[in-house]
């Protein structure tokens, strides 16, 4: 899911626990998979952002004056508009759009 793209809420969301947590039964299982998600999410923004900041490194050691890039202060704010990595999977697990298995529960059918 690309997360450039979400529909999700960019502010914080208040939401029922309880409904969330119907399919799997547990609230903490469902909050292990919402955060789990959320994890992965994070690194991949946090990936995407160096490999694009990283265009703009200087690796001269000198000691004049650092002068900002406006391109880089610009690509900086557009990730910290982007919504947070736990709305973007708390709103991908209620969409159902999220893949998950409990091993521990697939064994014990076994």
């Amino acid at each position: 899911m690309d997360y450039r793209k979400s529909n999700a809420a960019s502010n914080t969301v208040t939401r029922d626990m309880m409904s969330l947590s119907e399919e799997t039964g547990n609230v903490y299982e469902t909050v292990r998979i919402i955060a789990k998600r959320a994890n992965q999410i994070s690194v991949e923004m946090k990936q995407d952002l160096d490999k694009k900041l990283q265009e703009f490194a200087s690796y001269n050691d000198n000691l004049e004056e650092v002068f900002e890039n406006r391109e880089q202060i610009e690509i900086s704010r557009y990730y910290e508009k982007l919504p947070k990595a736990t709305l973007i999977a708390a709103q991908e697990y209620t969409e159902g759009k999220l893949y998950y298995r409990n091993p521990n529960k697939e064994k014990d059918n076994f």
